[in-house]
């Protein structure tokens, strides 16, 4: 088409961005554990699969990799490969699959769903060993005082353990991106039937805070980011056509849904580190073990559904 020299703008609607876009990887994990007779977890083995996004990225853009390309992606295993706690031995594998759906990076990419993996196992651990969560993990951090800090200041400002108001329930996380440390702590309760988070407390060690401002800020978009997709973020293919179209059908947390949320930053001298991914990690399993400890349904798939 001849513009005559002028410049054109293109533009996608939303309902063509949506449905040709690039998906983050579907992932499935099996973990395993061995625990003695006092509820100590000896060793731990997992296994993942699913697609991995860094070989589609390279094949489009080096011609000579159009094929099938085989490059490892520690995306895939991230934040399941390198837990803090301290097992006696671990074993983590990953199998590769190519579904042929375009997959892209994702806020928090493989930690996004590989935190859910490991924080919902460790706290169905927690819960057959009929130990407190937080005590649990505690007792498994004896070698790792950053995250065990972290974890302690979380529960310390959320009240861990205190009582809440009728009908509500706590859950917590942690998890460590993109060299920071995040432990989170979710009230919910149920309206209408649906999940309704009240509050977050987030605690931090992202190094040297340079301003205290946008650390409190991007735990606060993490948050609603996080709870958007754990509640609601589902895809489905039919045909090879993507279902969701729009709002309608891929529904976002509205402004009146938010959750406060509070943040609490571990003073380091250490080199700054990541402070607009690590938040998105936590929240998911969070939710899903206080919806738990409300409901005593276990979910163990995203996004979150009560039956």
């Amino acid at each position: 088409m001849d513009c005559g020299g002028r410049p054109v703008q293109l533009i996608w609607s939303r309902e063509e961005d949506t449905t040709h876009d690039f998906y983050r990887p579907m992932h499935v994990a099996m973990l395993r554990a061995a625990v003695d007779a006092e509820g100590r977890v000896s060793s731990l083995r997992i296994k993942s699969a699913g697609d991995a996004i860094t070989p589609r990225w390279m094949a489009r853009g080096l011609p000579a990799l159009s094929g099938p390309v085989d490059t490892p992606d520690k995306t895939t295993s991230e934040g399941l490969f390198d837990l803090p706690y301290g097992f006696a031995s671990q074993k983590m594998s990953h199998v590769a699959t190519r579904m042929g759906v375009p997959v892209g990076f994702w806020r928090s990419v493989g930690h996004s769903h590989n935190a859910f993996f490991s924080e919902s196992f460790m706290e169905e651990l927690a819960h057959d060993a009929k130990q407190d969560p937080l005590a649990f993990r505690r007792a498994l951090l004896k070698e790792a005082p950053r995250h065990l800090a972290v974890l302690d200041l979380a529960a310390s400002k959320a009240g861990w353990g205190g009582l809440l108001p009728a009908g509500q329930a706590r859950g917590l996380a942690l998890h460590e991106s993109f060299g920071s440390i995040v432990a989170q702590v979710v009230e919910v309760s149920l309206v209408s039937g649906a999940p309704r988070v009240h509050r977050v407390v987030c605690a931090i060690d992202c190094g040297t805070v340079v301003n205290p401002g946008i650390v409190a800020q991007q735990m606060e978009s993490a948050v609603v980011f996080a709870l958007t997709a754990a509640l609601h973020g589902r895809v489905d293919i039919e045909g090879g056509v993507v279902r969701q179209k729009n709002f309608p059908d891929y529904r976002m947390l509205q402004l009146a849904q938010a959750p406060l949320v509070a943040t609490y930053m571990v003073p380091s001298t250490r080199p700054p580190s990541g402070v607009g991914e690590p938040g998105v990690p936590p929240l998911a399993p969070a939710l899903a073990a206080a919806l738990f400890g409300l409901t005593g349904q276990r979910s163990r798939s995203l996004p979150l559904g009560l039956s």
